[in-house]
């Protein structure tokens, strides 16, 4: 049976979810056979400490809108509901007590290049497979990245998807400036957007330890 045997994951702050993030998943899903993807909203991004964030629960209600209509995509709360920073290693590592079937972690090439920063990144290569969605504008340095982390690009799998140059930063300048982001996000996301008057102003999260 096509899939058996192997589910994706894409982790993200989601802030707001857009097509860029659902093109993503639905080419890692049909390109390596994926069973379902998980969409993982992230409760506390390490990375983005010092940075404001909208409400998880924010986030995480858009996420549940964007992927309704897709049977093959699920979205999780493991990292919203467990208390502090929401390690990628410390997530996949529970999702496997879940799943005995293999796990697909999901990222574009530029998170891929900075990997050998995160939080035991070894420990994470052994814990599941990367899947680095290729971007044409960014040119990737897979020996530097080798050498840091000896063994990582046998255990990467290397995808191209549509060139979709959308970003939740930008996303988010163009709701406060009144600029349309229609055809970027789906229309229910866009509706909840405007609804929660989300971007505008924003409140920070709670700050926790860093990576």
């Amino acid at each position: 049976m096509v899939g058996v045997g192997r589910i994706g994951v894409l982790g993200g702050t989601f802030d707001p979810i857009h097509y860029g993030h659902l093109a993503a998943a639905e080419e890692a899903r049909a390109k390596l056979s994926l069973r379902e993807v998980i969409f993982v909203v992230a409760g506390l991004p390490p990375h983005k400490l010092d940075e404001e964030i909208t409400s998880a629960e924010h986030r995480y209600a858009m996420v549940e809108l964007a992927i309704a209509s897709n049977p093959h995509f699920s979205a999780s709360r493991i990292d919203i509901d467990r208390p502090g920073p929401s390690y990628t290693v410390d997530t996949i590592a529970l999702l496997r007590q879940k799943w005995t079937e293999e796990i697909y972690f999901i990222m574009g090439m530029d998170s891929l290049m900075e990997i050998d920063t995160w939080h035991q990144p070894q420990r994470l290569i052994q814990l599941c497979r990367l899947v680095a969605v290729e971007r044409p504008s960014f040119t990737p340095d897979l020996e530097r990245l080798e050498a840091a982390m000896p063994g990582i690009t046998a255990r990467t799998e290397i995808i191209e998807m549509p060139q979709m140059e959308i970003s939740s930063t930008d996303l988010q300048r163009r709701v406060r400036e009144g600029l349309p982001i229609k055809y970027q996000v789906p229309p229910e996301v866009e509706e909840y957007i405007y609804q929660h008057r989300l971007y505008l102003e924003k409140a920070k999260e709670v700050k926790g330890p860093c990576s």
